[in-house]
This record gives C-alpha cells, structure tokens and sequence, in this order.
C-alpha cells in the first residue's frame, strides 16, 4: 500500500508544481533573468544527471566503459559528428570495452 501512497502523493506534487507555474504572473516570466535561467537550466540539468550516470555507482565514483563512452562521444561532438553517430560511437566503444573487461 505505501507504492500507491507514493504514487498518490508524487501525482498531487505534480499537479501542484504545474499549477504554481500557471499562476506566476506574466511580467515575471518576461524579465531577462528569468529568461536567461530558463534558458540555461536544462542544459545544467543535461550534464548533471549525465555526470552522474556516468560517474556514480551509489555512493562511489567510478571510472568504468561508461566513462570512456561519455568521452568517445565528446570526441565525436568535436569532431561535428551528426547526433546519432555520437550516440553509436558512444554504444559501441562502452559495448566494447564491457566486452573486454568482462
């Protein structure tokens, strides 16, 4: 029964986190900061949940494929690659050194 209190709770979260931003007045929302940060919090958030996917595993910091991986698609980003040439690049050297690591 405590999933489905869970799941209760985290949907009236929702609704309410949705309904707070319905209720901010527009003049807020056109402010240059405001604008600026909207504009640049995904991106923050992008890299912090890519760091710590790669880098985490519970509470220690590891260096395995996923590491690797994450670097081989830098290099393919600086290097202008389409996107999903960087995603495959990405797979298949993290696939590849699973391989060869065990």
């Amino acid at each position: 029964m405590n999933v489905w209190i869970a799941i209760g709770v985290t949907a009236v979260g929702c609704y309410a986190v949705k309904l707070l931003g319905l209720l901010v007045p527009a003049g807020i929302l056109e402010r240059p900061l405001v604008q600026r940060l909207a504009a640049l919090l995904p991106v923050a958030l992008l890299a912090a949940l890519t760091a710590q996917q790669t880098f985490a595993d519970g509470r220690a910091l590891v260096l395995d494929a996923r590491a690797a991986g994450l670097a081989a698609a830098a290099v393919a980003l600086l290097l202008r690659a389409p996107f999903l040439v960087v995603v495959g690049v990405a797979v298949v050297v993290t696939a590849g050194l699973r391989a060869l690591t065990g």
